[in-house]
């Protein structure tokens, strides 16, 4: 007997570029689970490029729109119009201007969109103007967004609060764990004890800060890694140089699964300006590596909730900053116990919400 069809048979997803961004990542994780659960998943990509394209599942439709137009504001709505999805994924905040452009041209055609929310909502780095026109965009979002996802409880009402969103129309579900890949290739690591960072090469995440902090560590044994790539290289390589640290720093570029690197480093930083649920200090403290986060987003401290796993300090507080990476370099300092990731079925949970997002959808145009 054949399985009945389900309400979100046909989901599209998408993104601009595949260059190892944790939304990207996310991405390509929850589109192979939808797929191995029995979905038609099709994801529109402009670049796919980058360090994350090894990453494409095999069993999901790939459109590529080209490096030179990328996505663009109609290529989106003109692939939903010629495929017809059941449900259109928008994965991150930064993509959901190509979610409201499309619902504005395609109208009742345009299929449910379900859009995760993924990164802060109140940001540090806006001025005040700017901060102003960011709250009135984000208030927008009802109006052409049928479900939103926070990752965590702290980022759903941060939604309720910032978006005017009603409670119905959030869900809360994590981010599916990192599994690890046994065919990674692995950076060079230092021999002795070492600081890590792991995330893009990128202005929101601050390297700059921690290069600064590490280069006042008393211990000049210990060495300090940081893994991605981005457009920051220059600045962060110029940096290093001007400070005498080339022996102790090393940026080795992308690393697909940074797992085994994570389990070995003394202690793992964040100091970004903002951030979603930072994926990166859940796979540090389920190996039991401890953390020092930036007060970067409301979900810092869903995770890092007690002491004994790490430490949170204000962004820009300099001092801070460096009394933590003290305190966790001490030798000797002792490991957290492991902490089990969260969003094993995450998959699963989304394809319940798209299915009852669509099924609201047919039952209101019967109505």
């Amino acid at each position: 007997m054949l399985s009945p069809r389900p309400p979100a048979a046909h989901i599209l997803a998408f993104a601009q570029t595949l260059e190892g961004g944790g939304v990207e990542k996310a991405l390509l994780r929850l589109v192979k689970g939808w797929s191995d659960l029995g979905r038609r998943v099709t994801l529109v990509i402009g670049d796919a490029t980058g360090p994350l394209s090894r990453d494409l599942p095999d069993n999901v439709e790939t459109r590529l729109l080209g490096r030179s137009s990328m996505i663009g504001m109609g290529g989106l709505a003109a692939v939903t119009h010629e495929i017809g999805p059941d449900v259109l994924f928008c994965p991150g905040n930064h993509y959901s201007a190509l979610a409201a452009w499309t619902k504005l041209r395609l109208g009742s055609a345009c299929p449910p969109i379900v859009a995760k929310i993924s990164n802060a909502l109140v940001r540090r780095d806006h001025g005040p103007a700017f901060a102003m026109a960011y709250r009135r965009w984000l208030r927008w979002h009802p109006s052409f967004v049928d479900r939103l996802v926070a990752m965590s409880p702290a980022m759903a009402e941060e939604a309720c609060a910032e978006m005017g969103a009603d409670r119905a129309m959030l869900s809360v579900i994590p981010n599916p764990p990192v599994l690890g890949t046994r065919d990674s290739v692995l950076p060079a690591m230092p021999a002795g004890r070492f600081l890590l960072g792991v995330g893009r090469l990128a202005p929101q995440k601050r390297w700059d800060r921690l290069i600064d902090a590490f280069d006042r560590i008393a211990d000049r044994d210990i060495a300090l890694m940081i893994v991605g790539e981005g457009a920051e290289r220059p600045a962060l390589e110029a940096q290093i140089a001007a400070l005498g640290l080339g022996g102790r720093v090393s940026l080795p570029g992308h690393v697909a699964d940074p797992t085994p690197v994570i389990a070995r480093a003394a202690a793992l930083a964040l100091v970004s300006d903002f951030e979603g649920v930072p994926g990166v200090l859940r796979e540090s403290l389920a190996v039991g590596t401890p953390v020092i986060s930036t007060d970067s987003s409301v979900a810092v401290r869903e995770i890092i909730t007690r002491p004994s796993l790490g430490t949170i300090v204000t962004p820009g507080d300099a001092g801070a900053l460096f009394a933590a990476l003290d305190d966790w370099l001490a030798p000797g300092r002792a490991r957290p116990r492991p902490v089990p990731q969260p969003g094993e079925h995450a998959a699963e949970a989304y394809l319940d919400l798209f299915d009852e997002v669509v099924l609201e959808r047919r039952f209101a145009m019967a109505a």
